[in-house]
């Protein structure tokens, strides 16, 4: 649409507007709404970026067995221990220093001889020991009371930084790396 040339002949403004407009039906208060604004759902940025890393991780086939719990193992990490130790004493890479054997033994002699194997091996500047408390197979219920036992007594210690299962080859789930405080 042309808005002619000379103002004074077509009107004021406001007629000029209107001309230019055309007809026009008022509004009812309140009969429509404003638009709403949908926010943006929230990105999920630090999940992302973990489920990325985990699939790298697994494509990348870094996967040890051993780091996987299965819940029937005795596992415990004292605060402040770093994951470079954990990992290395779940792997198996620190020298066995020395072993018990609780085979055989009542929970109370149990519980006795792990707490002076313990102190023992702490005052001989020990760093890693194993404990073979078996897998339970033979006891009165089917159920492991020197693994359960262990567990409580071994977290009890302060001088305990840490514990888990041996390795397949030195006795897997009936037997425990300890690793000691120096």
């Amino acid at each position: 649409m042309a808005v002619p040339e000379d103002t004074s002949a077509a009107g004021s403004e406001s007629e000029l507007f209107r001309t230019a407009v055309g007809t026009v039906t008022p509004v009812r208060k309140g009969s429509v709404a404003p638009p709403r604004r949908r926010r943006p759902r929230p990105v999920p940025r630090s999940a992302l970026a973990d489920e990325r890393a985990v699939m790298d991780e697994m494509l990348r086939g870094e996967f040890d067995p051993s780091d996987v719990e299965t819940g029937e193992e005795l596992l415990y990490r004292a605060p402040g221990l770093q994951d470079r130790q954990f990992r290395k004493l779940r792997r198996g890479h620190y020298v066995v220093e020395g072993e018990l054997d609780l085979h055989g033994l009542t929970s109370e002699e149990a519980r006795e001889a792990v707490g002076d194997f313990i102190t023992a091996a702490r005052r001989a500047g020990r760093r890693c020991v194993r404990i073979i408390h078996g897998k339970g197979r033979r006891s009165r219920h089917g159920k492991p009371v020197l693994k359960t036992g262990l567990q409580r007594w071994l977290r009890q210690r302060k001088d305990v930084l840490a514990f888990c299962p041996a390795r397949a080859s030195d006795g897997g789930t009936g037997a425990a790396y300890v690793l000691i405080r120096k």
